[in-house]
């Protein structure tokens, strides 16, 4: 007898539809799986044996031949348990049913039957709804992200007993989610601004940083608050959209780190990997790609902290996700592309021992020691950082003020008006979304100056010494401080104020 079951899978953070053909037929007992399947799904031989076994029904003594097509794709985990076991079933004449041609299932088999979660539920859920299928049934512990696809059912069932009931007519609730019950958490932060004391200096910096997505590096001597700084950064940029949320949550999910009781990602996600991180962590990869910390922070923020101490060839692997927003991986027989659109936060202390910018310590380093320091951040890596600020220690009156700072709210309030300036200005403009992502013709239209502004810039870049690359930093910072003050023209002041976000140059790379 033959069945055939609809299932899934994933590659990348995007699900395609895999046929589950189950062959049964009397000769010696044998079961086989074909199809380019991993260790995994080999072992499911074993598994759905026992399930089958445990759930009360009788395995049946037949040669078994289960194929996963498409053939020439690779596949990879546990998720085929179920299919598996239901084809079986099925071609044994042990099921009455008319379901399996529109439905897709998916999930991992205890050996007592029990269904366990899977990764990529939202993503596979999603193709199962553009292919046309009616419903989908997965462990209940993935129901809850799947149930955030409209257009399709969503059936969580805890073993196979309920599946089977369920495949033979009994009736069993949908899984069903409210959009406005997950948009009333959207940006509902822990961590608010008004918790720093002083910094206002870089509070500033961290709002332009926010108000036109430009990367920044903070460096300071150790205790000076960068770190928490950073980690409020989130609560200051402007909320997901539904369509953010969902391809945020879909990277999550196919990485199985997304929690059974959420459908939805929907703060801006905050990363921030140790410095040890491998590069194929940081960036994605593996036999079979997935994701890393890059694609993690996707429409959030990434922090990398003791920016110096992360391996050189790890650093430098971050320049082509910085100017493309996506990583591209590839292997012999595929080629993989994980979005990567995030907000790069680097924090670094000035010097070995911390102490060179700081007044009231004395640094120990010597100037080659504090050069090979700093030249452990490349150029290039450097070019694409747009805002440095040195984060000073936080002085004794400013610890022991009463007095609150600036809400979040109240600054996100601000940011989200220069963002909505800036979506109308790159209207036409398929792949510039915020000031920082304006190429240099896109500068030289957008960022003119007047006289006295062209001045001030020509006196900086030769007086102070900044480096060229500088330059069109300067004119986008400039253009976002604008933006923030709702002016068309970039003024002196704010040129003056985005070359202080540049004198770090000088003052460090320079040294």
């Amino acid at each position: 007898m033959f069945s055939k079951i609809y299932s899934s899978a994933t590659i990348g953070i995007d699900a395609y539809i895999v046929e589950v053909e189950t062959h049964s037929e009397k000769q010696i007992p044998n079961f086989l799986i074909v199809g380019l399947p991993d260790s995994a799904i080999k072992e499911s031989r074993e598994r759905v044996t026992a399930a089958i076994k445990n759930s009360g029904f009788q395995f049946p003594l037949k040669k078994i031949t289960v194929n996963l097509a498409p053939a020439d794709i690779k596949k990879e985990g546990s998720a085929f348990d179920l299919p598996i076991a239901i084809g079986i079933l099925n071609s044994a004449e042990m099921l009455n049913t008319d379901f399996l041609e529109t439905t897709v299932m998916l999930g991992e088999l205890s050996l007592d039957g029990t269904l366990r979660k899977i990764k990529g539920a939202l993503s596979i859920t999603v193709e199962a709804k553009e292919k046309g299928f009616k419903q989908i049934i997965l462990p209940k512990e993935s129901a809850k992200e799947a149930s955030i696809v409209e257009g399709i059912d969503v059936y969580g069932l805890e073993n196979l007993s309920e599946v089977i009931e369920f495949l033979n007519g009994k009736k069993f609730e949908k899984i069903e989610t409210d959009k406005n019950d997950i948009f009333a958490y959207i940006n509902k932060y822990s961590l608010d601004f008004s918790d720093v004391r002083g910094q206002e200096n870089v509070k500033r910096a961290l709002e332009i940083a926010a108000a036109g997505s430009h990367n920044i590096i903070m460096i300071g001597p150790p205790g000076s608050g960068k770190t928490m700084l950073a980690q409020r950064l989130p609560s200051i940029l402007p909320p997901l959209t539904f369509d953010e949320a969902l391809e945020t949550t879909k990277i999550h999910s196919v990485a199985g780190l997304l929690s059974s009781d959420k459908a939805l990602i929907t703060e801006r996600p905050f990363r921030s990997p140790h410095h040890t991180v491998s590069d194929a962590a940081l960036i994605g990869g593996g036999g079979f790609p997935r994701p890393g910390e890059v694609s993690f922070a996707h429409h959030g923020v990434l922090f990398l902290d003791e920016f110096p101490e992360f391996k050189k060839n790890v650093l430098e692997v971050m320049r082509q996700p910085m100017e493309d927003s996506r990583v591209t991986i590839s292997r012999s027989k595929m080629s993989i592309e994980f979005p990567a659109n995030f907000m790069l936060v680097a924090a670094m202390n000035p010097c070995p021992c911390g102490f060179f910018t700081d007044p009231s310590k004395e640094c120990t380093c010597s100037t080659i020691q504090i050069q090979k320091y700093m030249s452990k951040v490349s150029g290039p890596l450097l070019d694409r950082i747009d805002i440095h600020i040195e984060v000073p220690a936080v002085k004794y009156q400013e610890l022991s003020s009463t007095q609150k700072g600036e809400l979040s709210e109240t600054i996100q309030k601000r940011v989200i008006e220069a963002r909505e300036i800036q979506q109308k200005r790159f209207a036409n403009f398929r792949n510039i979304h915020s000031n920082a992502d304006m190429g240099s013709k896109d500068v030289r239209e957008f960022c003119k100056l007047d006289t006295a502004g062209q001045e001030l810039l020509k006196m900086a870049m030769t007086k102070l010494g900044l480096s060229a690359r500088a330059y069109d930093r300067i004119l986008k910072v400039s253009r976002t401080i604008a933006d923030l003050d709702n002016s068309e023209k970039i003024l002196p002041q704010y040129v003056s104020e985005a070359i202080q976000y540049r004198s770090l140059d000088r003052e460090l790379w320079n040294h």
